[in-house]
């Protein structure tokens, strides 16, 4: 009997391809330290195993990777979030708090485990009320063996740019949704970091080729960044690799990634800076004194001084639209359904400024989105039990989505899909307006693929993707100021294949963190497990203003109950002191 060589080869190279997979385990024992790394102000920060920063995650291509979670903070929960990762299968680790697992309590563990399948820049962070610039924020870098760029440098160096504060978030995000911030007005970082400190030098040996992953892990600032003397050949974004590109600077939102390759000179005669500039478009207001650059040197000789950077007359960054995915693949033309998702920024009638999908800001459920998934049965194909503020989009397996982003809003937004890369297959200029297809331009063959990107000031995008990973997926602004004001939409995406994939196999210490949190883990969003249309007790957003009342009415009305206490408080203070006895 022949036997098919084709038949015979391809078990074989399964088992190579198991025997060659490593299983790569972390221990975190989350807490808090202090630190300065600005030198302008010592602080507490979300350290790992009593020091910050954060290590890295580092694994292989077909790697299990276990993240063992202590949550030793003392006085808050936790989570963590592999920001990038597909997560094939195990949407169930995702991390994001009360979509796909319950709060790691004071006290308790939680294990991270799943297969990583995809090659790549990427960072892992809290996504808990809004706690990752307090420092819970580190890189992932996942190697890959076969990558179409391996043979094109000599060593590989990780770059993080941040933003820093010098407050922590918990008082931060108090004061920003708030009646005394009617205006929505983000908080202004006080630095911008590289690698969690300032003045970096990085040591290059002439003529070498250095892959330089950068990420972006702000809370909100992009960064323009750009290193004197040197190209770089954009290689990577987001774990897309690229068809190599040439740029003298880029721009990087939050939460994106680009890999470089720059080529040292031959010669040591002289060092150069690099620096990473805070986009202060979107800042309201920015404050005196702010010095928005962090610089770091290229150090060919450390006998030599480090120059001081020289002035730039104009940011003019490279586009990443123009980019082209090394693997070309092509533009999903046919279109099986339609998001359209009409963003804007207002008030309601608590006073405070919210964010809003189709007049709708995110409010998170009683029970995690993920249980109501796994405890509803076949009601799990229904909407309405999501409930009224998850701005929920339910997805049939494998139609290709398309999402029609508008911005009614003045300021520029990164957004990211978990579980996914999206096609980039529209993107409009400053002050474009709402996505009008009958006007629109041509679309690229083979569109730049990513996991975030930029909107905007009151333009639009239009991203697509293929529903080919049954999860509950996040679609969300990644300034973490807007996430706490509900710029969140959820993709439940094929319910029932959910079901099936991860019935009777949520670990126990899942279920564990939830009695520990008394989180309910059945039942609607609202934790109705007898009538699933009723929402009744559902987490809910204040209410409307009143039609005609403005946000400078609120402002109005903040400063003049302010005057009215500070008044009433003179004249009991006048009241209450003394009274002399007149003479003479």
């Amino acid at each position: 009997m022949a036997i098919s060589l084709s038949n015979f080869l391809l078990p074989i190279s399964l088992f190579l391809s198991a025997v060659g997979a490593a299983t790569v385990t972390y221990d975190f024992d989350v807490s808090w330290v202090h630190a300065n790394p600005d030198g302008l102000q010592t602080r507490p920060v979300m350290g790992i195993n009593g020091k910050w920063p954060i290590p890295p995650i580092v694994a292989t291509k077909g790697d299990r990777i276990i993240v063992n979670v202590k949550n030793s903070l003392g006085n808050e929960s936790t989570s963590l979030h592999f920001h990038g990762l597909y997560q094939n299968g195990t949407t169930h680790m995702d991390g994001p708090v009360m979509v796909t697992q319950c709060p790691i309590p004071v006290g308790s563990s939680f294990t991270y485990n799943f297969t990583v399948d995809q090659p790549g820049t990427y960072w892992y962070h809290s996504h808990n009320k809004g706690q990752y610039p307090d420092g819970l924020r580190g890189p992932l870098i996942i190697h890959d063996p076969d990558s179409p760029h391996k043979d094109l440098y000599d060593e590989e160096i990780v770059l993080t740019f941040s933003d820093w504060y010098h407050g922590l978030m918990s008082d931060l995000l108090a004061g920003f949704v708030s009646i005394a911030n009617p205006s929505g007005a983000e908080p202004v970082p006080e630095s911008s970091l590289v690698n969690e400190t300032r003045d970096l030098p990085i040591s290059i040996e002439p003529g070498k080729t250095y892959l330089f992953r950068m990420i972006n892990m702000g809370a909100f600032a992009a960064q323009y960044v750009w290193f004197e003397g040197h190209t770089m050949r954009i290689v990577e974004v987001d774990g897309i690799y690229t068809e190599p590109t040439d740029a003298e600077m880029i721009y990087m939102t939050a939460a994106q990634r680009y890999s470089v390759l720059i080529t040292a000179k031959n010669s040591t005669d002289a060092n150069f800076a690099f620096v990473g500039s805070m986009d202060q478009d979107l800042f309201d207001v920015v404050p005196d004194g702010l010095n928005p650059n962090v610089t770091g040197w290229l150090v060919y000789d450390s006998t030599k001084d480090n120059p001081a950077p020289k002035e730039i007359e104009a940011f003019e960054p490279f586009d990443d639209f123009d980019l082209v995915p090394q693997d070309k693949e092509e533009l999903y033309e046919h279109v099986d359904q339609t998001v359209e998702l009409n963003m804007k920024m207002d008030n309601l009638n608590d006073g405070a400024n919210y964010a809003f999908f189709n007049d709708v800001t995110y409010v998170r459920p009683k029970v995690p989105t993920l249980y109501t998934v796994l405890s509803t049965g076949s009601n799990a194909t229904n909407p309405v039990i999501y409930g009224s503020n998850t701005n929920q989009i339910l997805l049939k397996a494998n139609e290709v989505v398309e999402i029609v982003l508008n911005n009614d809003d003045p300021g520029k937004h990164p957004f990211h899909l978990h579980g996914h890369a999206f096609q980039v297959v529209s993107r409009s200029e400053e002050e474009a307006g709402a996505y009008d297809v009958s006007a629109a331009a041509d679309l690229p063959s083979t569109p730049m693929r990513r996991d975030t990107v930029l909107v905007r000031p009151n333009g639009n995008i239009v991203l697509r993707f293929k529903a080919d990973n049954p999860g509950i997926w996040l679609f969300h602004c990644h300034i973490e100021w807007h996430v706490a004001s509900g710029l969140i939409a959820t993709m439940i995406e094929s319910p029932l294949d959910i079901q099936r994939q991860l019935a009777g196999n949520i670990p126990t210490d899942h279920w564990d963190n939830c009695r520990a949190a008394n989180v309910p883990t059945e039942g609607n969003a609202a934790g109705n497990t007898v009538d699933l249309l009723d929402l009744t007790g559902e987490f809910k957003s204040p209410g409307e203003l009143p039609v005609g009342f403005e946000a400078r009415g609120i402002v109005a009305l903040v400063f003049s109950c302010v005057a009215a206490f500070l008044g009433m408080g003179v004249i009991g203070w006048y009241g209450m002191a003394p009274v002399k006895a007149k003479t003479g």
